[in-house]
């Protein structure tokens, strides 16, 4: 899907990702500003963390700060949010929470300062409470005090019920920083069977909530709630995200896959973090944090809301119509099903691209201009391929004895007749052979032509 204009912007970027690429990174770092690829390269080089580990937490951590100040409409009626839910994969050891903790630091720098405002602010609410309702006018206070209330953008282990609580609260937004992602979903049943899923699936289309808590005279009602999420699991488990009904009601489909091909285990080396790095990110987060959000009269958020300029409509028109045909083109149902949550995505990545371009000098947040939409193509084709590499991994943990020994034993580039003979020796029949290669297709396995397949990972 390249685009046939020449634009030496793009180009740029191609011989940028073209260099990392040769280090052994797939993500494209040229989707963000030079001072942000900066960063990343930095972080790199000092303390060896993995460039896709590093890149995709900066992507979230600008998401979170973007919040619901700004959403992008891609035509009358749709507006899409920057939620983000990523998922670091890698095996112990690879170095998956540190990028997140340098990414998330100014957050955590913030919801710090907040909270000690907070206890202060709670200290003297208790204070005055402890007073008679004469006493606090007798003393200049309120009659009836209001209680303090925590911001905050970050959170870990917090039911549903908990976080509408905390967002209602904090309606810019948040991000669910889970550094064991398997810890949450897990316990997605832990008290109402199917409910907590059913409350992030509604949550990724940011679909107004309305909690009902038996402790609260009136419910939580959130018109357009929010929230990130971002964390690692081990290589070994993803298996465990398929269980249940979780691959086919659409929740893995959500999640971007960041799946670095990690050959070895980083070295430590002498380089230390150059002082201004470090300050230079917290400046481009505070300036995301401090972003001015005009509030209607009934208390909510009414966000700035982007455009797209005539070509960057015309280009993701034309990348969307170029998707489409390898859906049509695509016999696996779950595969379609990664493809449109991509298409969303999309929409999404062009909003954080353009603000953390913003951010960072390089142009204005007026609109979504073609480069942006350029570089969401670019980032987008990433996370399909990674979400790819997923399917298959999922694929071969759900097989059993027999399919492994099968597909073990084709070669990389087989014909019917090949698979059918070695499926024959193992016991399994021909029917059921041709079963188990088309519902493989896209997964396991790529149909070249007609009776001739070869295997996506040899």
């Amino acid at each position: 899907m390249e685009n046939k204009s020449i634009n030496p912007l793009t180009l740029i970027d191609k011989a940028i990702d073209m260099s990392t690429r040769l280090e052994g990174t797939e993500f494209p770092v040229s989707i963000f500003p030079k001072k942000i690829q900066r960063i990343i390269s930095e972080v790199h080089e000092c303390h060896s963390y993995p460039t896709d580990y590093i890149a995709a937490s900066v992507l979230t951590a600008i998401a979170v700060g973007i919040g619901n100040t700004h959403l992008v409409q891609i035509k009358q009626g749709w507006q899409e949010s920057p939620i983000l839910y990523m998922a670091l994969i890698g095996r112990p050891g690879a170095n998956k929470s540190h990028p997140l903790s340098f990414a998330m630091k100014p957050f955590l720098d913030s919801d710090y300062r907040q909270n000690q405002e907070y206890e202060k602010a709670y200290a003297e609410y208790e204070r005055q409470m402890a007073l008679s309702r004469k006493e606090r006018m007798e003393n200049g206070g309120e009659q009836f005090p209001m209680e303090p209330i925590r911001k905050r953008f970050l959170v870990s282990d917090v039911t549903p019920e908990g976080l509408s609580f905390i967002h209602a609260q904090n309606k810019r937004g948040l991000c669910l920083w889970a550094d064991e992602l398997s810890a949450w979903f897990k316990n997605f049943n832990r008290y109402n069977n199917g409910s907590e899923e059913q409350f992030w699936l509604s949550v990724f289309s940011a679909k107004t909530t309305i909690s009902d808590r038996k402790s609260a005279k009136s419910s939580i009602f959130i018109k357009r709630p929010c929230i990130s999420v971002i964390g690692t699991i081990q290589k070994k488990i993803l298996h465990e995200l398929a269980k249940g009904e979780r691959s086919s009601n659409g929740f893995i489909d959500r999640i971007l896959f960041v799946m670095p091909n990690l050959q070895q285990k980083a070295r430590w080396n002498d380089k230390e973090l150059p002082a201004d790095i470090e300050k230079e990110w917290n400046d481009i987060i505070e300036k995301l944090i401090h972003l001015e959000c005009n509030y209607n009269e009934h208390g909510e958020i009414e966000p700035y809301v982007l455009h797209f300029t005539e070509e960057a409509r015309q280009r993701l028109y034309d990348w969307q119509h170029q998707f489409s045909e390898l859906c049509d083109k695509e016999g696996n149902d779950t595969i379609v099903s990664i493809y449109c949550k991509l298409e969303i995505y999309i929409i999404r990545f062009c909003l954080i691209i353009q603000l953390a371009r913003w951010t960072c000098g390089e142009c204005g947040k007026e609109h979504i201009d073609l480069l942006t939409v350029e570089r969401a193509i670019r980032l987008t084709a990433y996370f399909q391929a990674s979400a790819l590499s997923v399917q298959h991994i999922i694929s071969e943990v759900a097989l059993n004895s027999q399919q492994q020994t099968i597909v073990s034993l084709l070669p990389s580039t087989f014909t019917t007749a090949q698979a059918t003979q070695i499926a024959e020796q193992n016991g399994m029949k021909e029917r059921t052979l041709q079963r188990f290669l088309n519902d493989n297709i896209g997964i396991l396995f790529r149909k070249e032509k007609h009776g001739e397949y070869s295997k996506i990972n040899p």
